[in-house]
């Protein structure tokens, strides 16, 4: 597979009318330089080439563009995170999800994903939590899927599994552990017997067999998102939860082949990867969520993220969704907007490999330097989109570009507009 270089542009495609705009220019400049003194013509020529060099500072790719990874292209670069909605009974999308995300489609998102989903019943952060630990959750997820493709958009899931952070009471009544099977709980595992709070239970410390349980569930996951129709698969290794639990030495204490050096630390989330990447088809992505760094010292950072990044790779990993924090309650994370952007930037320019951008990110015009100044390729969205669903057709009317509204509405806006 070939490299990819993010510090080229995503289309092979160079703009004709500058290259021969300059070669023109550069034609009449010497074979007309001493006529054109005398008839003012050289001016004309010079304020063309100026203007040629000029266009070249115009970015060509903004946050309008469309990006092709592997066979699958994105009407823009604009993505809904994946938010849980804590709305799910027994693992199942309901009318509420297929009318959350399907909004998002319509308002003009490039790639919307669904929350993140169990791939075990214990995995899930809350009982409300979205699953696919079985095949009769594929039914209700491919219809959203299906539907989020008609009006555009690429669907994608993103797969989880919450760890020790698992079986908590949904955030609006407090989000605290549920302790009991009579609260709705059930019990947690993880790396180590280390638990995120101190009075959140102890969790399991996972034995070989509970690891190459975990593996086959994420292997089983993935077949099931396929058979859903999701176009794009991102695996989730971020904010604490059982992935990021075995790459933080905060949360792993292990002796053993998965605890102790970084490559011990990574060992599980990559040979998940590569199974998840050896199942996916060749022409689909395969995203995977990564917590750049805890904010504490001695916690995991960037400096062994890029070392994980490049590891990806080279397993087939296509895009790097770069957020942070999660390992432990008591970080100082210095959140304000844009803030874990820069973490994005680097491992986009030290391993070269495509990321997205993640963190209170809510203006147009602030996204969109996001893109053009190269700092990711794709933006992530969240917590504004869940205030406005049709933030990509604004964002579309700022930027000074036609919203692509559904033709049952366009007409109607339009008509109002003139």
């Amino acid at each position: 597979m070939s490299h990819y270089d993010p510090k080229k542009h995503d289309q092979s495609e160079s703009s004709p009318s500058t290259s021969e705009t300059n070669t023109l220019t550069a034609t009449a400049i010497a074979a007309g330089k001493t006529a054109a003194l005398s008839t003012g013509a050289l001016q004309g020529d010079i304020q063309t080439h100026c203007q040629s060099e000029h266009d070249r500072e115009i970015p060509e790719v903004d946050l309008m563009s469309p990006l092709t990874i592997r066979g699958v292209t994105f009407r823009n670069r604009i993505v809904m995170s994946p938010m849980c909605m804590y709305s799910a009974q027994e693992g199942f999308a309901n009318d509420f999800h297929f009318v959350h995300l399907g909004s998002r489609a319509i308002g003009g998102v490039g790639l919307v994903f669904v929350e993140a989903t169990a791939v075990t019943a214990e995995g899930r952060i809350s009982p409300g939590d979205m699953g696919i630990w079985k095949d009769e959750h594929i039914q209700p997820l491919a219809r959203i899927a299906q539907f989020l493709d008609t009006q555009g958009a690429v669907p994608g899931i993103q797969l989880a599994h919450a760890g020790r952070k698992a079986s908590c009471d949904a955030p609006w009544t407090g989000g605290s552990s549920l302790k009991t099977a009579a609260e709705g709980g059930w019990p947690v595992i993880g790396p180590s017997p280390l638990p995120f709070y101190p009075a959140d239970p102890i969790p399991t410390a996972m034995s070989e067999a509970d690891i190459e349980h975990c593996i086959y569930a994420w292997e089983t996951a993935t077949r099931r998102a396929l058979a859903a129709g999701f176009k794009v698969i991102e695996l989730h290794a971020a904010h604490g939860y059982l992935l990021h639990e075995f790459l933080s030495p905060i949360s792993n204490h292990r002796t053993d082949d998965y605890g102790g050096s970084l490559e011990n630390r990574m060992r599980l989330l990559l040979r998940v990867a590569g199974r998840m990447r050896s199942i996916i088809p060749p022409e689909l992505p395969f995203f995977v969520r990564i917590s750049a760094t805890d904010w504490v010292d001695g916690g995991w950072d960037i400096e062994q993220s890029i070392v994980l990044c490049r590891e990806l790779k080279a397993l087939g990993a296509d895009l790097v969704d770069v957020s942070s924090g999660g390992a432990t309650p008591d970080a100082k994370i210095p959140v304000a907007r844009g803030f874990q952007v820069p973490l994005a930037r680097r491992i986009r320019d030290e391993v070269e490999i495509r990321t997205g951008g993640v963190g209170l990110i809510t203006d147009p015009q602030y996204a969109d330097e996001i893109v053009t100044s190269g700092q990711a390729d794709l933006v992530f969205i969240g917590r504004e989109l869940l205030r406005e669903p049709y933030w990509a057709l604004k964002a579309q009317h700022f930027m000074g570009v036609e919203p692509t509204w559904p033709t049952q509405y366009g007409y109607a806006v339009k008509r109002r507009a003139k």
